[in-house]
């Protein structure tokens, strides 16, 4: 597997990228100020992530999705781990991520590679999202905001 970095004349993967946050308002106020990486599978795209630098010290994961047939399948993982990588070889000494309160997978796979949790913005997606977002049965309203340093 390998990803590779989207040019500004490629198509942005906004299927994808919804999976992770729904609304393409919202993908829009940091996608084109950030990089993109895809990776594909016989010649299909099936995941991809985006880093969006907030200073020289610090990159921040915005998005990170796999297509819903391919979970499972440490896609994912790998995903994550070429991200911390990017950031590493980039320069940077931290890596940032915010995820909803009801994103358990997420929750655990970034803990699990060495993030920890430094906050919560309480009614982030209350307050960000038009709709409420149902995850396992649980309403996303609060963001966990994890770390890792480098």
């Amino acid at each position: 597997m390998k990803t590779r970095k989207l040019e500004k004349t490629d198509l942005i993967p906004y299927d994808l990228l919804l999976m992770a946050d729904p609304s393409k308002v919202n993908i829009d106020k940091y996608i084109f100020d950030s990089a993109i990486y895809t990776i594909d599978k016989g010649g299909v795209t099936i995941g991809c992530y985006v880093l969006h630098k907030r200073d020289n010290a610090t990159i921040e994961i915005r998005n990170i999705s796999v297509r819903g047939d391919c979970q499972g399948e440490g896609i994912g993982t790998y995903l994550l781990t070429d991200a911390l990588d990017k950031a590493r070889s980039g320069g940077f000494r931290e890596v940032i991520v915010g995820t909803g309160n009801s994103s358990i997978a997420q929750l655990y796979l970034y803990q699990k590679v060495g993030f920890r949790i430094t906050g919560i913005q309480h009614d982030y997606f209350s307050m960000n999202y038009e709709d409420p977002i149902m995850e396992n049965g649980i309403e996303c309203r609060d963001m966990i905001v994890l770390k890792k340093e480098l």
